[in-house]
């Protein structure tokens, strides 16, 4: 065997290297896409975990001669405190287990409490047994030595105080107080009316209080024995349940009267009503039933009546209890509903959701959450005080309220809707993603439409009609149109394009429609006199000068003739026109905008691609066509396109990737309206446009970051499959015509 000179084998050994070096940078190119997955995987995992709960604190009441009535937690989890029937609140070090003091509820004597009812986790209306009322509040003041270590002193402040009803005996009574010193009151009393009674208190210029006092009762019959009830933050809507099934509302915002807005069956079986409270916002509120059924209703558009009359509706129904609902908190910072069950067991679900977050196997008498809804302490059967630390970061998410119609507060129906923030502090973000998705698809298909067309005919009449010359001229140019910047093509069809068809619309249009028409009837003129040898020959390749006056007549006619028809047929302005009599708002960020944006950015990468894919069909090809007698469009048409398109089909697809995933053109041009229209005169919002406008206010970890990365997630599988599918389509069609 003859071995090979140095010189063959320096070149193996080179070819080896460099096959090795290619395999390791494919390899590292592989392994850095997976790694970018995962990592966007791994930040979107925690948007689907439940809710988990553990035991961190327990240990017994030393005091078992007074039967707790309610109990409470800072936010801390470092004091826990209890209220008896004597009206005294006893506070609890949660590490050592001790205690630490005990308050009284009044500053007057105390007095047996009989009834209490729980607002805000820490402020609570007291019924004593004399028959009046007290509202306190439990506060939490830290204190910080000159070493800088931190106390924290628990205090009782006194809210509003409410003497005795006279002549009536009251069982149950609610107070709240506002922010503007109102204070209202609402006792149910033994005759099963309710009273309510309310508290003003101004300060003058000089700082002296006025304080002005009003009362009424509500004495109309209702259907069956009111059996619980709640109202609202500022003490003017009353909500009650009765043991024939019912739900009533009333408006007790006067001082003089109550006005029922509402009477409707809440309970499907019937059944007592054994629980009512408002959903944090006062929007829906909360209702179960001796059944075990738990559901939210809220006020709703009724499409019955007219105007803008609204009535209750249920418009959630959430995981029933096992036996009747017994007691109902609710969160102060979300929609999440805590209930318990006459046999103690607790349940965490989320009203929007409707999902099922936590359920708690250890009966309680008694339980409460601290205010950031970090904790849930509970009173055993044993006289044992239990404190879990909750772990619940993302209740609002879950595959329904993603991908899914929800019904949320305030709408009239279920629907689709991206809304992360808003200026209120008891706005619930809504994080559909269906209209992303939506706009990403509206988007990149207005400008496809525009971009394919213009791209292959520019490529084929490049390869197949023009001369040498003027492809060596004009190819450079349109490559180079890909490297113009994204924001420079945002910026001038934002500012500049957008506004100049706006002002020019009708005109558009009607060029539009024109323009083909006036060039088919050129073409069919000039095609008796093309054929003559002088006028071919002269004009091979440069055809597109001939039409190119013809095509500036036709914007010129356009203009001349648009304030005429807009004047005779459409009132003197088209686009008012439109929202007059069709009910279309012209916006100045539309689709055709963004077609316009987006089919500048992608023309140049399909025209390249596809005049390359051309350009390498064989001459043979195409002169064996015309060999036979075919005319030079049968041969593009029924040779040259069907062999290059496997590469026409790969320009189209890349086109189509870059066209997902543009990211500045759209958030400059497209207003970032998350709206499901398929209308050409409105935007929208794309997935890639949404990261970018959202990510700079997303919170480290909270859940509008870790959605985030849930679009960015999809936008990578979108483009993923989209790729993986023209791949599959290219490599057949190769097959099929035996090139690329």
């Amino acid at each position: 065997m003859q071995t090979p000179n140095p010189f063959i084998r320096k070149v193996r050994r080179q070819d080896r290297i460099a096959t090795r070096i290619i395999s390791l940078g494919g390899f590292l190119v592989i392994a850095s896409v997976i790694a970018i997955l995962l990592l966007i995987i791994r930040v979107t995992a925690p948007l689907f975990q439940s809710a988990q709960s553990r035991l961190i604190h327990e240990f017994p009441l030393p005091n078992t001669t007074a039967s707790a009535l309610a109990v409470g937690i800072d936010d801390t989890q470092e004091i826990a405190y209890t209220l008896d029937n004597k009206g005294l609140f006893t506070f609890y070090a949660t590490k050592q287990k001790s205690v630490l003091q005990s308050l009284p509820a009044s500053s007057s004597q105390t007095i047996a409490i009989t009834a209490i009812s729980t607002h805000k986790n820490n402020q609570y209306t007291l019924l004593a047994e004399d028959g009046s009322i007290n509202l306190v509040e439990v506060l939490f003041q830290m204190q910080f030595d000159q070493a800088g270590k931190r106390t924290i002193q628990p205090n009782i402040a006194t809210k509003s105080q409410f003497p005795a009803l006279p002549a009536v005996t009251v069982s149950k009574a609610i107070a709240r107080h506002d922010e503007g010193g109102m204070t209202t009151l609402v006792s149910l009393t033994d005759n099963g009316h309710f009273h309510i009674s309310r508290q003003v208190v101004t300060t003058d210029l000089f700082d002296n209080e006025k304080k002005e006092e009003f009362g009424f009762a509500i004495a109309e019959e209702i259907p069956g024995k009111i059996t619980t009830f709640t109202v609202d933050e500022k003490g003017g809507v009353l909500y009650a349940g009765t043991d024939s099934g019912n739900l009533l509302r009333w408006d007790i915002s006067a001082n003089d009267k109550a006005v029922r807005t509402d009477n409707v069956i809440a309970s499907s079986e019937k059944v007592a009503i054994t629980a009512v409270e408002l959903v944090f916002g006062d929007i829906s509120v909360a209702v179960g039933d001796a059944a075990g059924k738990l559901s939210t209703w809220s006020l709703v558009k009724n499409q019955e009546g007219s105007g803008n009359t609204k009535k209750l509706r249920k418009i959630h129904t959430l995981k029933p209890h096992s036996s009747p609902v017994a007691h109902i908190i609710t969160s102060r910072r979300t929609k999440t509903i805590i209930s318990t069950d006459s046999s103690g067991l607790v349940h965490y679900d989320y009203m929007t959701s409707e999902k099922h977050l936590l359920e708690m196997k250890q009966p309680l008498t008694r339980f409460a959450i601290a205010d950031s809804d970090r904790s849930l302490i509970g009173l055993n059967n044993d006289g044992h005080l239990l404190i879990w630390d909750i772990s619940n970061p993302h209740p609002e998410i879950s595959l329904k309220t993603l991908f899914g119609k929800v019904w949320y507060e305030s709408y009239d129906q279920p629907e689709f809707v991206w809304q992360s923030s808003a200026g209120n502090d008891d706005f619930e973000p809504k994080f559909s993603i269906v209209p992303l998705l939506f706009g990403t698809i509206k988007g990149t298909l207005y400008a496809m439409l525009f971009a394919i067309p213009l791209s292959i005919l520019g490529a084929v009449y490049t390869s197949q009609f023009t001369s040498y010359g003027f492809k060596k001229a004009i190819k450079p140019m349109i490559e180079i149109m890909a490297s113009v910047p994204s924001v420079v093509i945002g910026f001038l069809i934002a500012l500049w394009l957008g506004p100049v068809i706006e002002a020019s619309f009708l005109p558009l249009l009607i060029c539009t429609i024109l323009l083909p028409l006036v060039l088919i009837l050129l073409m069919t003129i000039m095609m008796p006199y093309y054929r003559t040898p002088t006028l071919k020959n002269r004009c091979a390749g440069y055809e597109f000068l001939l039409l190119a006056p013809v095509v500036l007549g036709v914007f010129g006619l356009s203009a001349g003739i648009a304030p005429l028809i807009e004047n005779a047929w459409f009132s003197g302005n088209f686009l008012q026109w439109l929202y007059t009599e069709g009910g279309i708002r012209y916006d100045q960020r539309n689709s055709i905008i963004i077609a316009f944006g987006l089919g500048i950015a992608v023309i140049p990468i399909i025209f390249s691609i596809t005049e390359d894919a051309i350009s390498n069909i064989p001459n043979s090809l195409t002169g064996a066509s015309l060999a036979l007698g075919a005319s030079r469009w049968q041969t593009i048409w029924r040779v040259v396109l069907p062999s290059a398109s496997p590469g026409i089909f790969a320009a189209i697809m890349i086109g189509f990737g870059r066209a997902v995933g543009e990211t500045m053109i759209v958030l400059m041009a497209t207003g970032n309206t998350p709206i499901m229209d398929w209308s050409i005169f409105n935007g929208m919002r794309t997935l890639a446009a949404n990261i970018a406008v959202e990510i700079p206010e997303a919170p480290f970890n909270g859940t509008l970051y870790r959605v985030l990365f849930l679009c960015a997630t999809l936008l990578f599988s979108l483009t993923f499959i989209l790729n993986t599918g023209a791949e599959i389509v290219r490599e057949r069609l190769r097959k099929k015509y035996g090139r690329y």
